[in-house]
């Protein structure tokens, strides 16, 4: 079958279209692919007094000091083990209350509960973590319900034991996103059609019957191009979370590649090393995306591309 060949009747019938289009390309390259050229700092020892053509070329010495530094390897484990804890906690409670916000009969109800959930998502982060810290301070909600249930015989500092954060900083992630990222999956659940539902009602199916058979695989495409896209992110641990709440106490356990970017690249006017950490990320991103894309392809399952 022979492409349908383009005129200029047509693209001056869509003229719009297509002036929205090579605006939309032109913020793409002006914002996403010029910038790309700052990546060479990262192999230089840029001085911003010397510019890019200035800067003394040292190759890969930024990369070979990267993973030589002890620091960084932590990071690497930090914001690795944040990011899948994040991935796993925030993927499956948004697919497992859209599903149960869809079994909700009354509509009303089910309106209220689906604005109030997305509602966290608009706040800033700098909001979030104030609650969390109050609520998880001595004299915080948390502490006096626990001390009340006689769970705990007094009030412990969460916020000074290693071994609380990142089951703090993921559950501030799914009190702040699940709402939010739910909507999508609302949206692939109203797609299916209703009279599989209705067929099922007359074969005497309950609702795990039609959860398991007709809505967890209707919206299977969205879940593994969604999950495809989040493995990607696995290094996007955060960056705002992890600043805030972090403390000297924690901080072993708290900084990730963004704060170490920020320390060196920023705090210590060493640019190239801080371009070095973000190349190192988007690299390993795009590695992920692919590998995971290339795994659904094997799997007959729905990929990107």
């Amino acid at each position: 079958m022979k492409a349908k060949r383009i005129s200029w009747k047509e693209i001056k019938r869509q003229k719009f279209l297509v002036i929205c289009t090579v605006c939309f390309v032109i913020y793409g390259i002006i914002f996403y692919y010029i910038p790309l050229g700052g990546w060479i700092m990262a192999f230089q020892n840029y001085k911003s007094r010397d510019g890019f053509f200035g800067s003394e070329f040292v190759g890969l010495a930024k990369f070979k000091f990267l993973f030589s530094d002890s620091t960084f390897l932590r990071v690497i484990r930090n914001t690795l083990a944040m990011g899948v804890l994040n991935l796993v906690s925030t993927f499956f409670m948004a697919i497992l209350f859209a599903i149960l916000l869809n079994e909700v009969r009354l509509a009303i109800g089910k309106k209220f509960v689906q604005t109030v959930s997305y509602l966290p998502h608009f706040l800033s982060w700098i909001i979030v973590t104030g609650i969390l810290h109050d609520a998880l301070s001595s004299s915080g909600i948390v502490n006096e319900l626990l001390i009340k249930c006689g769970i705990l015989s007094g009030p412990i500092n969460f916020f000074a034991h290693k071994g609380y954060f990142w089951p703090i900083v993921a559950f501030a992630n799914v009190w702040k996103e699940t709402g939010w990222n739910a909507i999508v999956y609302l949206a692939a659940i109203t797609s299916i059609d209703p009279s599989l539902y209705e067929a099922a009602t007359i074969d005497g199916a309950g609702r795990w019957a039609k959860i398991k058979n007709i809505t967890l695989p209707g919206i299977k495409p969205t879940i593994m191009i969604l999950l495809i896209m989040n493995i990607g992110n696995v290094l996007n641990a955060g960056f705002e979370v992890q600043y805030l709440l972090g403390n000297g106490l924690v901080k072993s356990v708290a900084d990730t590649i963004d704060i170490y970017t920020l320390t060196w690249g920023v705090g210590q006017n060493d640019y190239s090393l801080g371009t070095a950490a973000g190349i190192f990320k988007s690299v390993v991103a795009i590695i992920l995306i692919v590998a995971a894309n290339q795994f659904a392809k094997k799997s007959g399952e729905s990929r990107l591309f």
